[in-house]
């Protein structure tokens, strides 16, 4: 799904600029807008883009989507920062101030004390920063402006970092987002941002656009970000349904379309045997660890519980589809706890994010969580040979059953954990599990229980 974040210089009121950014939008395929400003006054009725609707906003700050989808929900916790909620995904547009460098320091920190609170759900904050990331970012003629402070990059950098976010239009020779001439010299800026979780990163593409601000169709005097991101938003009431069956009964107006009913518990195998990963766990794994109790995270019918008893170890199995008849456990501080073939079946980052914090709130202090996925390879060719439907960042690979796939890299899993406060384990055996991945973690001992 295509997002476009862009300074519109208050032009949004000129018929032209409207038309030029209308056909714009259309020509990119873009299914959401995030503006700054847009318009001015900012308290004026927002002016209409054709083909989108309203979500939300003012003249500091605005979005629109798609009119074939459902309004996001959005908020506006200052004049500066609007907060857009798209399924799983959580943005944060912001314009900050142009004229204040404490003023924008200051910003940054409330950015930082905002994304913390969202522990971490998978974050964009995108938008006009008005400062320049690195002094190479940011150019008065051929040398280095002094226009952004260390303050600021200091206190970018702590944002960053508490979040676990990547500047995604970092490069060693900078794309500027804004150009003028200032004093006869030109004035150089990579100011506009797309700041996103660092396990984000590689399915989402961004690029600058600069044909926002320049040639005969220009609408404004920034670069447009262009944002693709792994994300189906759900779309909006066909037109053609004149009465639904609410309103017929007399219930009421219609109620937004369904969300889409995810069953992961049906993508469970029937084994008769325990996985290749859980004969793995217990020859390489239990004993170099010294690993005595055993917490099968998601554990379905049960196999890899029975091998792990019948290995000698303490085991219990938890799993949350309450017919496979393995309820939460009331003890904690396992050694281990193994989480096999879960994330890939969550539909969303954010849920896998929470899946492992869940792991990790029955795993003592410095214990073991073992994390095994199905691999990018794999899904991709039963997608293929399936034809599966592409959802979010994976595939529905039964929409009739709500079973949801995506192949997941070590990498990913990794970055995925130390959003959920995990570490890789070092110096840890590895795992011979070939056309599959997998990672072994470790509960920091600093880590609060079930945080």
């Amino acid at each position: 799904m295509l997002l476009a974040s862009i300074n519109l210089n208050k032009r949004l009121g000129a018929t032209s600029a409207r038309s030029d950014l209308s056909a714009w939008l259309h020509a990119h395929g873009v299914k959401i807008v995030l503006a700054q400003e847009p318009f001015k006054p900012v308290n004026r009725t927002p002016p209409a883009l054709a083909g989108f609707t309203f979500a939300g906003g003012d003249g500091h700050l605005a979005t629109w989507v798609s009119e074939n989808l459902a309004p996001p929900a959005v908020s506006s916790p200052a004049a500066w920062v609007q907060r857009v909620e798209l399924e799983w995904l959580v943005v944060l547009q912001v314009h900050l101030d142009a004229y204040s460098s404490a003023a924008r320091a200051a910003q940054l920190a409330e950015l930082a004390s905002a994304a913390t609170t969202e522990r971490g759900r998978p974050l964009l904050i995108c938008g006009d920063f008005n400062l320049a990331p690195l002094p190479r970012d940011g150019l008065f003629g051929e040398e280095p402006s002094t226009f952004t402070t260390q303050a600021e990059r200091k206190a970018l950098h702590h944002l960053m970092q508490v979040a676990g976010l990547v500047d995604t239009t970092a490069v060693e020779v900078p794309v500027f987002t804004f150009e003028r001439v200032s004093n006869g010299k030109p004035s150089r800026f990579r100011c506009d941002l797309a700041l996103l979780s660092s396990h984000l990163t590689a399915t989402t593409s961004v690029t600058a656009d600069a044909s926002a601000r320049s040639g005969p169709a220009a609408f404004t005097d920034h670069s447009a970000l262009l944002i693709d991101l792994p994300l189906t938003l759900r779309e909006t009431e066909p037109d053609t349904v004149l009465f639904s069956l609410s309103e017929l009964a007399g219930e009421g107006p219609a109620a937004a379309a369904a969300r889409p009913e995810y069953q992961p518990h049906k993508t469970a195998m029937s084994r008769q045997a325990p996985s290749p990963a859980a004969r793995a766990v217990v020859k390489h794994l239990t004993g170099p660890l010294n690993i005595q109790s055993i917490l099968d995270h998601g554990c379905g019918r049960g196999a890899d519980v029975a091998h792990y008893r019948s290995a000698g170890l303490d085991t219990e199995g938890f799993d949350p589809h309450d017919a496979f008849g393995w309820p939460r456990p009331d003890r904690t501080a396992f050694d281990m706890v193994t989480s096999m073939f879960v994330l890939n079946v969550l539909p969303d980052p954010w849920q896998r994010i929470q899946a492992l914090r869940d792991a990790a709130s029955f795993t003592r202090s410095g214990g073991t969580i073992v994390v095994v996925t199905r691999s990018p390879d794999e899904i991709t060719k039963a997608a293929a040979d399936g034809g599966w439907s592409v959802h979010h960042d994976g595939f529905w690979s039964s929409r009739a059953k709500g079973t949801f796939q995506r192949g997941i890299a070590k990498d990913e899993i990794t970055a995925l954990a130390r959003h959920a406060g995990l570490q890789p384990t070092e110096n840890c055996p590895a795992l011979p599990l070939p056309g599959v991945c997998h990672a072994v973690l470790t509960k920091p001992r600093d880590l609060l229980h079930g945080s």
